[in-house]
C-alpha cells in the first residue's frame, strides 16, 4: 500500500484517484488549479446588486468627500433616508457634522436629489472594518 493510499496528501485533498477530484479543471505547473481574480466577481455583484440608497452613497462617497475624508469615514448603514457615516474617532465625527450639509449636497449631485434625507456621523469606524 502506498503512502497516498494510506491517508496521504492525495486522500486528504480528494486527490487524483478520489471522487472529490473528479471534474476538477487542472492547469498550470504541477496540476494545480490557477486562481481566478476576485475583483471580476465582485464587480459583477456590485453591478447586478439591487440599487439601494446605501449602495449609491457608498459608490459616490470618495468622489463627494475626497480621499482624505474617505479614508477616515465610510457610509455603513441607512434607515428611512438617513445614512450613517462611521468615522475614525469623535473628532472626525464632529468635524464632518459641521460640514454635513455640504457633504449631503455633494452626494445629492451624484446620486440624485431628494433621495438622501440626512447624514448621521458616529465614532465607530473600527467596528465596521
Amino acid at each position: 500500500m502506498s503512502a497516498e493510499g494510506a491517508g496521504g496528501p492525495d486522500d486528504a485533498a480528494g486527490g487524483a484517484g478520489g471522487a472529490a477530484g473528479a471534474g476538477r479543471r487542472e492547469s498550470g505547473a504541477g496540476g494545480m488549479r490557477m486562481p481566478r481574480r476576485l475583483s471580476a466577481a465582485l464587480e459583477r455583484v456590485l453591478d447586478e446588486g439591487p440599487p439601494t440608497l446605501l449602495a449609491d452613497v457608498q459608490r459616490a462617497w470618495p468622489d463627494a468627500c475626497g480621499a482624505a475624508i474617505a479614508t477616515r469615514a465610510e457610509p455603513v448603514s441607512e434607515r428611512a433616508g438617513t445614512v450613517t457615516i462611521a468615522c475614525e474617532n469623535g473628532i472626525w465625527a464632529q468635524e464632518l457634522e459641521l460640514i454635513g450639509e455640504q457633504l449631503r449636497a455633494r452626494l445629492d449631485e451624484r446620486i440624485g436629489a431628494d433621495r438622501l434625507v440626512a447624514l448621521r456621523f458616529t465614532a465607530d469606524l473600527a467596528r465596521h472594518r
